[in-house]
C-alpha cells in the first residue's frame, strides 16, 4: 500500500514502511516517471532500509497539477518535502533526470548540515556535461518517438492514445527542466558518488558517466551494467545488492 508523508504532502511515497530501519533510501524518478517506478526496488530492499520515492507534479494522482519546468524548482520543492525524512542517514538514488534532481537536493541538504551519506547517479551524464537536446521543443509525436527509443515506457501506455495525451504535459515539463539545466564544472557535493550506467545506453557513454567523479569531493565509483537506458528494470536484484551494501554499512 502506498502511504504519503506524515504531513499529508503529495511529494513523497512509501510502499513498504520500515520504521526501524537504520537508513532511508530516497528515490528520484526519470523524466515522465512516477514514484511507482521504484516499487520493485522498494520491495527488494524492504528489509534493509526505509525506501521512499519522490512524486513530481503532473502525473498519476498529481496529474491535475502543472509540471515544473526547472530543475532548481524541482529540487527546492523536493528538498522542502523531504525535511521530515532527514531523521536518519539518507542515501539518494536518481535515475536519468532524477540523478540531477538528486544531486541538487544533495547540495541543499548539505547546505542544511544534513547531507546524504551517499549519492547514486544512474543513467545520466555528469551535471556539467554539455550537449544539445531539444526533445522538449518537439511536437507530441516527437516526444512519443523519444519514449519509444529509450524503451522505458510500458507498451500499454504507448498504445493508449488517451493516456498518452494525459502524461505528455508532464513529460514536456520534465524535458524542459532537464534540457535547460546547466551546472558549473566546479559544483560539487561532499557525499560519495556512485555513477551507474548501461553499456548500451543511447544517451550516456561510460566516459560521460565517469565524469561524475569531478562533482564530488568524496569517494567515487562507476558501475556499468548490461543494458540500455533502463537497464535497471532487468537488474533489480543486482542493483538492490549494491544499494544494500551502502545502506547497511
Amino acid at each position: 500500500m502506498t502511504t504519503v508523508s506524515p504531513t499529508g504532502d503529495l511529494w513523497v511515497r512509501r510502499f513498504h514502511p520500515a520504521p526501524q530501519a537504520p537508513a532511508r533510501l530516497v528515490c528520484f524518478p526519470h523524466a515522465g516517471g512516477s514514484a511507482t517506478f521504484y516499487f520493485p526496488l522498494s520491495a527488494a530492499l524492504r528489509d534493509a532500509a526505509d525506501v521512499v520515492a519522490v512524486q513530481y507534479p503532473g502525473r498519476q494522482d498529481r496529474h491535475a497539477e502543472k509540471g515544473i519546468e526547472t530543475i532548481a524548482e524541482l529540487a527546492d520543492r523536493a528538498h522542502e518535502a523531504l525535511q521530515p525524512y532527514a531523521d536518519r542517514p539518507l542515501v539518494l538514488f536518481g535515475h536519468s533526470m532524477g540523478a540531477i534532481v538528486a544531486f541538487e537536493v544533495a547540495r541543499r541538504l548539505e547546505r542544511d548540515g544534513e547531507g546524504p551519506v551517499h549519492l547514486f547517479a544512474s543513467a545520466r551524464r555528469a551535471p556539467s556535461a554539455r550537449t544539445v537536446e531539444n526533445v522538449h521543443q518537439r511536437d507530441d509525436d516527437g516526444i512519443i518517438a523519444e519514449m519509444r527509443r529509450l524503451s522505458g515506457t510500458d507498451p500499454r501506455l504507448l498504445g493508449d492514445e488517451e493516456l498518452l495525451r494525459m502524461v505528455l504535459p508532464a513529460l514536456r515539463s520534465d524535458y524542459t527542466a532537464i534540457e535547460t539545466y546547466r551546472a558549473d564544472p566546479a559544483t560539487v557535493v561532499a557525499a560519495p558518488v556512485t555513477a551507474l550506467t548501461g553499456d548500451a545506453d543511447p544517451r550516456v557513454t561510460p566516459e560521460e558517466a565517469h565524469a561524475w567523479r569531478t562533482h564530488t569531493t568524496g569517494a567515487f565509483d562507476l558501475r556499468i551494467f548490461p543494458g540500455g537506458h533502463f537497464y535497471l528494470t532487468d537488474r533489480i536484484d543486482e542493483l538492490a545488492e549494491l544499494l544494500r551494501a551502502r545502506l547497511t554499512a
